[in-house]
């Protein structure tokens, strides 16, 4: 859904802005360091438009770019973490001694007298 209004979103900008420069069609001055001419304002008001959608797209693209680096890189730790805990360690208490002694002892029932 979200990106369907964003979809709209860009339409009615795109619309409004060509609606706009379509009004200013009158030749203007433009002063650039290296040259002086003189175009249509609606050349300037479009082109300004393009290079803005592309300067942000660009920028979109190189933030998506670095965060599935991020991902890839996380899942590469997260892999060698998973594998580093299911290799069994040297230090492990071997199966074949008890892990308590084994009395005969009755822990926990006090003799009726005593309660």
């Amino acid at each position: 859904m979200k990106t369907q209004w964003i979809f709209i979103s860009i339409l009615f900008f795109g619309l409004l802005t060509a609606i706009f420069a379509a009004i200013n069609t009158e030749p203007v001055n433009v002063h650039l360091i290296f040259a002086d001419m003189q175009l249509p304002l609606i050349i300037i008001i479009l082109g300004s438009t393009l290079l803005g959608g592309l300067i942000l797209g660009l920028m979109g693209m190189s933030k998506q770019y670095k965060l599935k680096r991020t991902i890839k890189q996380l899942e590469k730790q997260l892999n060698e973490a998973q594998m580093a805990h299911a290799v069994p360690s040297s230090s492990a208490v071997p199966t074949d001694t008890a892990p308590f002694p084994s009395t005969n002892t009755s822990l926990g029932k006090l003799p009726s007298s005593e309660i």
